[in-house]
């Protein structure tokens, strides 16, 4: 497996052109985020993961975790690493200096969690879901439970879990079985749960548990769900560790990827029970959780950008190196494979998703910063709806791709990538799991759809249809070949999803059938031509800068860039409207007998 080296200059050119860096900087809670401070904060992080975290990929890969009598043991190295990032305060960089972080942007905090996913995206699991839990104890969290518990959290001192499914209960929560009697000041949690990642681990000493559960009066269904906080260990009031709490990990789940992350069957109040303590209202867990799955929500989309990345750096370093066949435009000599055209159309292809997929996970998490901090109602509101549109589309699309990609890269490989000591099939398998977690992504794209596009009428899809007509005339100015080709592509592309969006919310087709069998299809359709907009802004923005002494080589090769995905990626979209808006008689036409 190759050396892994942050796109450190790509994530700075994003920051600049696409997120407005100097804006969030004028947002008080930013004041202090200068670019030089952004600049050094990314340049550690890539030493970091570079140094620390992506060696211990493979290895990790093949050692795995294991759990024995209760006690899980991670690979060689991942402690340490993880000690390091702790001491370094990686971990509370998106949270305010009262809360003990950094103060970070989310936008910042992005590209720092995609270098840890890229570096290691087994390891990165433990921190991403931690950072998850804080958001949810900030919201909904009583006073004394936030002081008990966020200092060490933020810090990653203690670490945090994400509990959810069990055996019979998946995306239908309604089904769970987890049961919760109160205590006095304090509840006693019963049930077992699965798929706990990093439900056990040697990293720290706690493990904060949010665990869904249902009460004894509880109404049906998930209006009946409460949330609680459940401690591996008990916390004296002074703080320090108690009795250990009726929480333990019974198995390890064998997996096709993320070897080296423990995901553990979980058994809470096999004795006594364990003890919960209520974060928000009885009954109104699921809205609760909903914020930690938000934010993993972006943040898992964001593993589609990071393993891509990872597998286009390890394919073109290979391209590079491995000499095969004479090249087709003449010769006798055997040639490096990256010469020969069909290589190049692979790289390029990973090459443009990755950057049309980064694009489109930071410019989110900007609008999130946006939405939480402008000092103007109106733009806080455009924000949200902008940010809340993208979130399914983020997690969906950039992780589909993210197999994709990860698939070519294997394929770049020949024969050698579907050999495990090269490393290109570890990124393979463990992209896979990324469509799968919070929320498959069919389930995104019924949220994109039904949550998103029906429920506003379209508003906040129509809005980013206007705002992308903005950048033609830019584009066309240039009098640029390559920009008028992306301009001329991105036109096409607008055109095809506003005609999706509208036959989706004609009441003529009122059939919900009809409508979300077409779900998964506007999805891909919705993520292509905002990828191709960010695209086309990049490119905007590079021949600019080009024009005004920068760095050629890097600028040219963003507008080249950009033209492969208008020509070659955006032409998708026409093939996806028909799809939805003629393809759904086919798709429901099979009685359930004739499967």
């Amino acid at each position: 497996m190759t050396d892994y080296n942050a796109p450190v200059k790509d994530m700075r050119f994003i920051f600049d052109e696409l997120c407005d860096l100097e804006g969030l900087n004028a947002l008080p809670p930013f004041a202090e985020v200068t670019p030089d401070l952004v600049d050094h904060i990314l340049n550690e992080s890539a030493k970091f993961t570079g140094e620390m975290v992506a060696p211990l990929n493979q290895s990790g890969d093949q050692q795995t975790s294991t759990l024995k009598d209760g006690v899980v043991t991670t690979p060689d190295g991942f402690k340490e690493a993880y000690a390091q990032f702790v001491e370094s305060g990686w971990n509370g960089t998106p949270f305010t200096p009262e809360e003990g972080g950094m103060g970070l942007p989310w936008t910042v905090t992005t590209a720092l969690q995609e270098m840890w996913q890229s570096a290691n995206l087994a390891w990165s699991l433990c921190p991403l879901l931690t950072i998850g839990a804080i958001e949810a104890v900030i919201a909904h969290a009583t006073p004394k439970l936030r002081a008990t518990f966020l200092p060490k959290l933020v810090s990653g001192e203690w670490a945090g879990t994400m509990n959810l499914t069990e055996p019979q209960a998946g995306t239908d929560l309604g089904l769970l079985k987890t049961r919760a009697a109160r205590d006095g000041d304090h509840y006693r949690i019963k049930g077992q749960k699965i798929f706990i990642t990093y439900g056990e681990q040697d990293f720290t000493d706690n493990i904060i548990h949010l665990v869904l559960a249902r009460l004894p009066d509880a109404p049906p269904g998930v209006k009946g769900i409460s949330l609680f906080l459940v401690p591996k260990f008990l916390v004296n009031e002074d703080g320090s560790l108690g009795a250990r709490n009726d929480a333990y990990a019974v198995n390890l789940e064998h997996k096709l990827g993320i070897h080296a992350s423990p995901t553990c069957v979980m058994a809470y109040g096999d004795e006594d029970g364990a003890i919960g303590y209520l974060i928000g209202e009885e009954h109104d867990g699921l809205r609760c959780m909903f914020t930690m799955m938000n934010n993993a929500r972006l943040n898992v989309g964001l593993q589609g950008v990071a393993v891509g990345e990872r597998a286009y750096q390890q394919a073109v370093e290979y391209a590079k190196s491995r000499v095969q066949s004479a090249p087709i435009s003449g010769g006798t000599e055997s040639a490096t494979i990256i010469q020969h055209p069909d290589v190049r159309r692979m790289l390029m292809m990973m090459r443009a998703q990755i950057e049309a997929m980064r694009a489109l996970a930071y410019y989110t998490n900007s609008a999130l910063d946006i939405s939480r901090h402008h000092d103007d109602d109106e733009v806080r509101r455009a924000n949200h709806a902008r940010m809340e549109l993208l979130t399914p589309v983020v997690k969906a699309w950039c992780t589909d791709l993210g197999v994709d990609i990860a698939s070519m890269g294997v394929q770049v490989h020949g024969g050698m990538g579907f050999i495990e000591e090269t490393g290109a099939a570890q990124h393979l398998r463990d992209s896979r799991i990324a469509p799968i977690y919070e929320g498959t992504n069919g389930i995104q794209a019924i949220d994109l759809l039904g949550r998103k596009l029906l429920r506003d009428g379209g508003g906040a899809m129509s809005d980013l249809l206007d705002e992308m007509e903005e950048i033609d005339s830019g584009l066309l100015a240039t009098e640029d070949a390559d920009c008028a080709v992306v301009q001329k592509s991105l036109a096409a592309g607008r055109v095809a999803l506003r005609q999706a969006s509208e036959w989706l919310l004609d009441p003529k087709n009122n059939d919900i059938d009809t409508k979300f069998a077409g779900a998964t299809p506007f999805l891909h359709l919705a993520g292509t031509v905002v990828g191709g907009w960010l695209m086309a802004r990049s490119a905007l923005a590079a021949h600019k800068n080009s024009a005004n002494g920068g760095d050629r080589s890097f600028l040219e090769a963003k507008i080249v860039t950009a033209r492969f995905y208008a020509e070659h990626v955006m032409p998708r979209v026409h093939a996806l409207l028909p799809e939805i808006t003629n393809g759904s008689a086919s798709v429901l036409a099979l009685a359930e007998d004739q499967f």
